[in-house]
């Protein structure tokens, strides 16, 4: 009987060697005439330890990693296929302080199941919520959803039960479901990972969505930096349609839901929901002014529900436990998990999910083991180049929209970029302006120009021109195009930069030509 091998066949996995370490496992058994059997899964999270490889054993799955081409000599010399001693095994992976201290709930199979394979996403619990939903009246799905307390994971926040039964209501002859899968914060990678590692958990989230306020026609924009997530919903797609899970009459309950992918072309703008749906439509991405909603006037034209990737991946969990077991998770107005990314100056960087109400400290310390470097922590950001830059002294912030929101931050989409004392934080308010000037679709003046003016500013600042006055200029600028911007591009900016000037002071009044060692600031905040 074959012996199963889990290796991921998740992008960062892939980067770190997996497809390689796979062959040499190949060889390896073909040589040692040994039956195995190879599952590419998702990865669950622990990226240090990329590539794993898992083996199925009588007592449970046994890790060994970081695993390189050159360790499967020996890993086959010392039986790693019966679970054998060997430095690089860890013991069972779910046993592991990282993920055993979780509240795996929207990532439960991510890292466990074959991802395009319909046996074994029913195995572990796939399609029970969309099961339910068949036998429950559309108003009631959506009472569901709202009563979870589910809010949007994108950044706003937005509870997600209001939104739906915006689109409820709504009359139309076309309704259409749209996953914003754009995900283009750096230090993001949640998206990614589901796609990757369990993405029928989207579909059924979605076509519940679809049933939820009739709307037969969906599409996941993906964005253009993640070709192996493309593909592999490609392939979760095609199998869902021959499972009957897609299609005219899914599992014949006379209810149609199709489903498409498109790719973004590497705009960031193209994260804002109503930028995206103009790209959807052929259109260049620009912001749409507001009203009317998406939920009233969507794509072309038509009620939408578009909600974050993560949002529609918590629906499957609350129709099939329902929604007060995904209330009983968080705190406050914050319900539910929090899928969390770690990256930046980390010792061990990758993906938690936690109950809402955690410290930053506790994510960063607990999980993360402090900064790889060793030096100590000079800022903390949260919520992609938009978000605040944090200072240490901010380190025991609870984890939740209002916390976040009351320390002068945001949540986002859960990414959290860790700095130690050699960042130089005038190099990185500069960074987040440039980016938006960059970033821009270049609709609405405050963000056009204002971006623009904003970098001058802070290089006659940095270089110590005039640097109060400016430092006043800037304030100025900030507060108007968070004011008058169109979109969150613009609206936001001010926060990284504003942020960075009122607790890294000392960073934008040094000597003209001094520096702080630090790395150049682009490669710092990605």
């Amino acid at each position: 009987m074959a012996i199963d091998l889990f290796i991921p066949m998740d992008a960062t996995a892939v980067a770190l060697g997996a497809d390689e370490v796979v062959e040499a496992i190949q060889l390896a058994a073909k040589k040692a005439k040994a039956d195995i059997r190879i599952v590419r899964t998702g990865s669950r999270g622990l990226f240090w330890l990329e590539p794993l490889v898992e083996v199925a054993t009588p007592e449970g799955r046994i890790g060994y990693g970081p695993v390189t081409p050159e360790d499967v000599e020996g890993l086959f010399a010392a039986s790693f296929l019966q679970g054998g001693a060997h430095k690089l095994r860890i013991g069972k992976p779910e046993d592991q302080p990282y993920l055993k201290k979780q509240q795996r709930v929207t990532f439960a199979r991510c890292g466990i199941t074959d991802p395009v394979s319909i046996p074994d996403y029913l195995a572990h619990g796939g399609y029970r919520g969309l099961k339910n939903a068949f036998g429950m009246e559309r108003a009631d799905i959506v009472k569901a959803v709202t009563e979870s307390g589910l809010r949007g994971r994108g950044g706003a926040g937005f509870p997600t039960g209001i939104k739906w039964q915006t689109v409820l209501k709504a009359e139309a002859d076309q309704k259409y479901i749209v996953c914003n899968a754009d995900e283009g914060d750096s230090g993001t990678f949640a998206d990614r990972m589901i796609m990757e590692g369990d993405p029928f958990l989207l579909i059924e989230g979605m076509t519940i969505a679809g049933l939820a306020v009739g709307a037969s026609k969906g599409y996941i924009y993906i964005r253009s930096e993640y070709p192996h997530a493309f593909a592999q919903m490609n392939r979760a797609i095609t199998a869902a349609k021959l499972a009957g899970y897609l299609g005219e009459n899914i599992q014949g309950s006379g209810k149609a839901f199709h489903l498409e992918t498109r790719l973004g072309a590497g705009a960031y703008i193209c994260g804002e929901e109503t930028s995206l749906l103009d790209s959807l439509e052929g259109k260049r991405g620009m912001v749409r002014a507001k009203p009317p909603l998406p939920a009233i006037k969507g794509l072309f034209g038509k009620p939408t529900i578009i909600n974050n990737l993560l949002s529609f991946a918590a629906v499957p969990t609350i129709l099939d436990q329902g929604a007060e077991y995904y209330r009983d998770f968080g705190m406050g107005r914050s319900r539910g998990t929090m899928p969390l990314q770690l990256a930046g100056n980390i010792k061990y960087g990758g993906l938690i999910e936690l109950a809402f109400g955690v410290t930053l400290r506790e994510v960063i310390e607990e999980f993360g083991g402090g900064t790889l470097s060793g030096r100590p922590i000079k800022a903390i950001q949260v919520g992609g180049p938009l978000g605040s830059y944090l200072p240490y002294s901010l380190i025991d912030t609870q984890i939740d929209y209002e916390a976040m929101a009351a320390a002068g931050g945001m949540l986002g989409h859960g990414g959290i970029v860790v700095f130690d004392d050699t960042v130089d934080m005038g190099a990185q308010a500069r960074f987040a302006m440039e980016f938006c000037a960059v970033e821009s679709c270049g609709k609405c003046t405050p963000c056009r120009i204002g971006s623009t003016r904003g970098v001058e500013v802070i290089d006659r600042i940095l270089a110590g021109t005039d640097r109060q006055k400016n430092l006043n200029l800037l304030n100025d600028l900030c507060d108007t195009m968070r004011d008058g911007s169109l979109c969150a591009l613009g609206g936001l900016t001010h926060m990284p930069v504003q942020s960075a000037v009122k607790h890294f002071g000392a960073d934008f009044n040094r000597p003209p030509g001094a520096s702080t060692g630090a790395t150049a600031p682009r490669h710092a905040a990605e």
